[in-house]
């Protein structure tokens, strides 16, 4: 079976479960190509994030003659299919700011027809349902392959109306939400006629890559992992533990991440001189973040805006408890059996969460940590994900034939 895979921008360091999706897909014998719009603009740090960087084939990314050439090639060797994508493309081009961009999507839904001929692949599968998705869409209309794409908020939800979810799910091959919080806002912006289409399958693990050094660990330093910006909720963090200090002395917050809310950040540490308690970090490769969850007591997520945080699943399959917030699909993994779940902007009850953790028993910490193993294990296992993908797949190739 020959798969494609396309992408906004790919790879990107917080995209490390879609190459673990490809991978485990590639274990079980199916062939992926994948192709992406653009690079990534920021430098990427994980060695295997930099290898699958030259895997990839940029529809813009270094094409820009062979894009500007890719529409009116087309309209000359297959009028009819860019006749038939048109009705749609003005729609989305009515959702869409400005003239340059749906201009492109059409320029890049005609690159990748002649690239996805050119490589055989008969189904396209799409990780969010943006761009990426609409230039699919468009690409299957003018005659390329069948579609499909899976949808994670929560940026796909902030306006969905403008992102045509009705036309994307209408043409596409099937959809994936990766928690049932996402295929009620597919059914709710794609349409109830079309909620047989989306099934629920959510973002795995590589488990053999999670394997946890301990049950617990004791000491009173939290993780927190992610681009530092507004909806991650990092800024809350010095508020919260001010007080905490006074009781806990060692405790201590390690930011892994950068991005538009550090100076915010560094600001609030400063105000409230936190320097000897928080320390970022910036971006590290995958391995040293998993060294670091194992080395700490717990994961740390205020987020104000998720899908369903990768590595709250992470941290879990390490055995670490989380605190994170009850929004989105997060409830759907963090309970008090595993974790604590507060209200998103809320400092007192994030502050409540941490004094808990920080004066939970070593007994209750193992139970909880066995606990979110076990959900791991038995709900996110990239190879079951995979295994569910697969005959997704299957299906979409033979409703061709």
């Amino acid at each position: 079976m020959n798969i494609g895979y396309l992408l906004n921008t790919y790879p990107v360091t917080s995209g490390t479960f879609i190459r673990r999706e490809i991978e485990a897909l590639e274990r079980r014998g199916v062939a992926v190509k994948r192709y992406a719009i653009r690079r990534w603009a920021e430098a990427l740090v994980d060695p295997l994030d930099i290898a699958e960087q030259e895997k990839v084939t940029y529809l813009l990314s270094g094409q820009t003659k062979a894009l500007a050439q890719a529409l009116p090639k087309e309209i000359m060797i297959k009028p009819a299919g860019v006749g038939k994508a048109l009705p749609a493309w003005g729609k989305i081009a009515k959702t869409t700011p400005g003239l340059l961009r749906p201009a492109a999507y059409l320029a890049e839904a005609a690159a990748l027809r002649h690239q996805t001929e050119k490589d055989g692949i008969r189904h396209l599968h799409v990780h969010f349902g943006t761009n990426a998705a609409a230039v699919a869409m468009l690409c299957r209309l003018m005659g390329g392959p069948s579609y499909s794409f899976t949808a994670h908020g929560p940026d796909e939800f902030t306006n969905p109306e403008a992102l045509r979810f009705d036309l994307k799910v209408q043409h596409a091959a099937f959809a994936v939400a990766i928690s049932h919080y996402a295929r009620m806002q597919l059914i709710r912006w794609g349409g109830i006629a079309h909620r047989d289409k989306i099934r629920v399958a959510r973002c795995g693990l590589y488990l053999p890559d999670f394997q946890p050094v301990s049950d617990s660990c004791h000491t009173k330093t939290f993780i927190c992992v992610g681009r530092l910006c507004p909806q991650k909720g990092q800024a809350l963090i010095p508020e919260a533990i001010a007080p905490l200090v006074a009781e806990h002395p060692s405790l201590k917050i390690l930011l892994v991440g950068d991005g538009e809310s550090r100076p915010e950040i560094e600001a609030e540490i400063a105000r409230l001189g936190l320097e000897k308690h928080i320390e970022l970090l910036g971006w590290m490769e995958n391995i040293k973040v998993r060294e670091l969850i194992s080395e700490c007591r717990g994961l740390l997520l205020p987020s104000f805006a998720e899908g369903l945080p990768i590595v709250i699943m992470e941290a879990m399959a390490l055995k670490r408890p989380a605190i994170s917030t009850y929004i989105a699909g997060i409830p759907e993994l963090l309970d008090r059996d595993c974790g604590w779940i507060v209200p998103p902007s809320s400092v007192e009850d994030l502050r409540a969460a941490l004094r808990d953790a920080l004066d939970a028993s070593p007994r209750r910490l193992v139970d909880m940590g066995q606990e979110a193993r076990r959900r791991i294990e038995a709900r996110h296992d990239v190879d079951g994900l995979a295994a569910t993908l697969e005959g997704l797949f299957e299906k979409a190739l033979n409703a061709q034939e």
